[in-house]
């Protein structure tokens, strides 16, 4: 069955294209900075948001119209790997993710759950033989069941914490099977709202146990994928665990297992922690602990996670820059954890929203490199710390002074002199860059 009648595949046709259904930007063929852009961006397609998000929300029911809509059960996931393969193709995506809930219904008992996935994974597998779209990673959906009402690896609850850990087995012999490049511990319910009946040191050491299983599990099934931690800082519990990248670099340095994972890293999860996406990009970035990118944004007006689709171009080029700066994302990529909205109820909306996602990050891809290969913000940096790079700053940094010579230096000064941080002249240099970048196409 065909799902997508009368739409070609999505092709490049240029920043002065009028047709709806192709690339402005987006040139997968494009040499940046040594590398073609499809081998820079690494796009990916989220199951979820893209063939099962309905477009409720806590005020009203779906409104989303999809040509799967009268399958049901099993018949329903099947149309929908039907589908999904249709538009990976379309759209000329190299990767896709999902949960395992997204890709087949959970049944009377785990038992009948994990015999639906395999059918499911098994057509998937089928399909894949014939695709060039690729599994970036997967997940187990520890979340949404009401047996998750109180977390799963950090459930007060042991039965709890064997069934998440059964649906993690399960997921990483899935994500063996189907050449997973990560797997992806997105902690949804890995928190508390209230320490009058939490046990905080519990919990967190359960959580410690859980991954040290889940990395012991992965080698004793060979499974090679990359293993990420995805933080969010609220929605659902008060207290998330995972709650930034750097109360997650804590955590993995404090039960040893900083070697084994990396951050996949959401713009709209930054935006709830109170950072900027480029900030949570950097500090993993610093730590050798950037691994992959959920590409969405969030509403500035609103307090939840609204997980649009990525037009903000200044966004998109900061990280770029980051991610340039970390050579790239390894195994990782660009993964649109994101919807359409409400109003965007259409099959053909999907579309739409992919090809906008996708055109503002090889805008953010194409000024970036510009701006790394002129060292702009380098050279801003450079001299803005020049201080450390001779004298007293020079010992500083190499360990060669205390607090006595400090004192000495600083009682001898008869003035402090500093310069100007000139934000807004380096905010409009990036505005010229990226207008220049565009200016002759």
């Amino acid at each position: 069955m065909t799902y997508l009648k009368n739409i070609e595949t999505i092709k490049f046709e240029g920043l002065n294209s009028t047709n709806p259904h192709a690339f402005k930007f987006y040139n997968p063929s494009e040499v940046v900075g040594g590398k073609t852009m499809e081998e820079h961006l690494r796009f990916s397609v989220a199951y979820w948001h893209t063939f099962t998000e309905d477009l409720s929300d806590p005020f009203g029911t779906g409104t989303a119209i999809r040509p799967w809509d009268h399958y049901s059960g099993m018949d329903l996931a099947k149309a929908r790997v039907e589908a999904a393969f249709e538009f990976f193709e379309k759209l000329g995506v190299p990767y896709f993710c999902f949960h395992d809930v997204d890709i087949a219904p959970e049944g009377d008992s785990l038992r009948e759950t994990n015999q639906n996935l395999d059918t499911i994974v098994a057509m998937i597998k089928d399909y894949m033989k014939d695709s060039d779209t690729k599994l970036l990673w997967n997940t187990a959906n520890n979340f949404t069941n009401p047996r998750f009402v109180h977390g799963a690896a950090s459930s007060n609850n042991a039965d709890v914490f064997a069934y998440s850990a059964a649906k993690v087995k399960k997921g990483l012999e899935i994500g063996k099977e189907l050449g997973a490049e990560n797997y992806v511990f997105w902690g949804g319910r890995e928190g508390y709202e209230t320490l009058l009946n939490t046990d905080l040191g519990l919990e967190l050491d359960n959580l410690g146990r859980f991954f040290h299983m889940a990395v012991d599990y992965a080698k004793e099934i060979s499974f090679d994928g990359q293993f990420l931690i995805e933080p969010k800082p609220k929605e659902p519990t008060t207290h998330q665990y995972d709650f930034d990248v750097a109360s997650g670099y804590a955590f993995l340095q404090h039960y040893g297992l900083q070697d084994h994972f990396k951050f996949n890293i959401e713009a709209n999860h930054a935006t709830l922690a109170g950072h900027t996406f480029e900030h949570e990009l950097r500090y993993a970035r610093v730590h050798d602990m950037l691994g992959s990118v959920d590409a969405n944004q969030g509403h500035p007006l609103l307090g939840w996670d609204t997980d649009e689709f990525p037009t903000d171009l200044y966004s998109t080029i900061l990280a770029m820059y980051e991610i340039l700066k970390n050579d790239g994302l390894g195994k990782g990529g660009l993964n649109f954890d994101a919807k359409v909205r409400r109003g965007s109820f259409e099959f053909e909306d999907l579309l739409h929203a992919h090809i906008a996602g996708m055109d503002s990050f090889a805008v953010g891809l194409k000024v970036a490199q510009k701006l790394i290969d002129d060292k702009v913000l380098d050279g801003i940096v450079e001299d803005r710390y020049a201080s450390y790079s001779e004298g007293i700053g020079k010992n500083i940094v190499d360990g060669k002074t205390n607090f006595a010579k400090l004192e000495e230096h600083a009682l001898n000064l008869k003035e402090i002199n500093n310069t100007s941080g000139k934000l807004e002249q380096i905010k409009a240099t990036i505005n010229q860059y990226l207008l220049k970048t565009f200016a002759g196409e």
